[in-house]
């Protein structure tokens, strides 16, 4: 990281074992995300394309440090920032939905997390008020005029826990329902009615003790939450509009726990307590923070609130599915009663992007994925998604023709899609039509040009075809975007017969 005029810079470079350079990719940063508790995350920009920066600043450690994921591989400067996560950590993101991290040419409406977020939009507000001014101006009319806007706190608890949700709340899978981008989520309605969030069902081999942004799943495990009959919620303890520093937390969450509790009501008695430090911390005994394992230098406060530590498990957490849905936890279902839940299964679309990203680490999952998409190809034949996963179906048997005519059938009833027009590519590799796959590949690339897979699928078919002189400008071009990959580099460097350095 430095400095050059009024920009702020990240780099990397590479070196020789001479210590020659053999690459140096630099480029701007342009945001800084985060609320620096734990850090803050770093921003660039290429074209209309956003990128997560190599480099992160730690709190703990005060220092730079690899940004998370970045310590199980080197990416460069080439980790999309992709919509679901720029969602929660700016106010108004304009990303494109297609998941690539392209975004409108004005990233962010709104860069802070503002008002709009928990309280929905300012303009549907303005337009309630000022239709209803004059409606009641012409009728003569006195009665209080209804807003658009939302209050939290005037909502049912859950359904105030369902804004905190959109964020705080990760489960093992996300799905958006058909036709909804994360822009479309508003505050004071069901979350689910835009967004599921499913987690796989723990058992008591395995509980759950992964608790990083699992705040609602993990207080609803909580003595506390469940004595209280759905009446706690988050903003019982949090006020969006305070947030007490480090110094002042341990007295302002006390604070809050005395609302429900004295300090009878703890079993250490007042004298020990008044010898920690802090001085008698509620949240220091019964909500500790805990390292978080996929972000280094980070920790997290655990949201299940225990009498003491290693308190077991409740049992109700080993007794969380349904008739309707045996095998996942459904998180945030669109009310808390159960029977509506039983009413009211899950649409097939959503299981089946559920249990196809679920199988791809959970193999087990996999047999499920197959029954829902056998029930799609006889109830919801005509959807770009269910083709798509026909297609996919049929390369694994080997019937690559149908795969052709899934992939193909896809493409006509839905929007271009990366993914598809790489599987189409494939299955026509297969059949020997690999002058017909190239423009696909071609096409994926423009949807995508950052990703490293696809870049090197059109650089080998290009070789495969005795298309040497575009293999050579593919590789080029590779080289270019991603330097730090050192067998691409010296793979140049043999074909242009020169010595791999920068």
């Amino acid at each position: 990281m430095y400095t050059k005029g009024d920009a702020v810079y990240q780099s990397e470079t590479g070196l020789s074992t001479d210590g020659t350079e053999l690459f140096r990719s630099e480029h701007p940063v342009e945001w800084i995300i985060g609320a620096g508790d734990n850090g803050f995350g770093t921003i660039l920009r290429k074209d209309d394309f956003l990128f997560q920066a190599p480099l992160s600043f730690y709190a703990k450690p005060a220092s730079w440090a690899p940004s998370p994921g970045y310590e199980y591989a080197d990416v460069g400067f080439n980790r999309p920032i992709l919509p679901g996560c720029i969602f929660c950590h700016s106010g108004r993101p304009n990303a494109i939905p297609d998941g690539s991290g392209k975004f409108e040419s004005t990233p962010f409406a709104e860069l802070a997390i503002g008002c709009e977020k928990c309280h929905g939009p300012g303009a549907a507000h303005i337009q309630s008020m000022s239709a209803g001014a004059s409606t009641a101006k012409q009728k003569g009319a006195s009665k209080k005029l209804e807003s658009r806007i939302v209050n939290p706190a005037r909502l049912t608890p859950y359904l105030s826990d369902n804004i905190c949700m959109a964020c705080h709340q990760t489960g093992d899978v996300r799905v958006l329902k058909p036709g909804n981008t994360f822009q479309d989520v508003r505050p004071g309605k069901p979350l689910d009615e835009w967004l599921t969030i499913l987690m796989v069902p723990p058992t008591r081999a395995e509980p759950p003790t992964e608790d990083h942004v699992e705040h609602y799943y993990s207080m609803s495990l909580s003595k506390c939450y469940r004595a209280s009959e759905g009446k706690m919620s988050c903003i019982t303890c949090h006020d969006p509009h305070v947030q007490p520093s480090r110094e002042e937390a341990p007295a302002y969450f006390a604070a809050k726990c005395m609302t429900c509790h004295t300090n009878q009501s703890c079993k250490l008695n007042i004298e020990a307590r008044m010898q920690t430090k802090p001085a008698n911390n509620c949240i220091g005994c019964h909500m500790p923070k805990r390292d978080i394992p996929t972000i280094s230098h980070s920790s997290a406060t655990n949201h299940r609130i225990v009498a003491r530590p290693g308190e077991p498990f409740p049992d109700v957490t080993f007794q969380q599915t349904t008739a309707a849905l045996p095998d996942l936890i459904r998180i945030n279902p669109p009310t808390q009663n159960t029977q509506t839940q039983l009413d009211n299964p899950l649409p097939l679309l959503t299981l089946l992007q559920a249990y196809g990203e679920l199988s791809e680490s959970r193999p087990t999952y996999a047999e499920a994925y197959l029954k829902v998409l056998g029930q799609l190809e006889k109830t919801q034949p005509d959807q770009p998604l269910v083709q798509a996963a026909l297609g996919h179906r049929s390369m694994k048997t080997g019937d690559f023709q149908a795969a052709v005519d899934h992939y193909r059938r896809s493409l006509e009833l839905g929007p271009p899609v990366e993914t598809t027009y790489i599987g189409l590519a494939e299955a026509l590799t297969h059949l020997g039509q690999m002058e017909a796959a190239l423009p696909l590949i071609d096409k994926a690339i423009a949807l995508n040009p950052f990703n490293p897979v696809t870049r090197k699928m059109i650089i080998v078919q290009l070789i495969q075809s005795k298309q040497y002189a575009r293999a050579r400008e593919a590789l080029t071009s590779y080289t270019q975007v991603f330097p730090q990959d050192d067998f691409m580099r010296q793979m140049l460097a043999r074909v242009s017969g020169t010595t791999p350095t920068k």
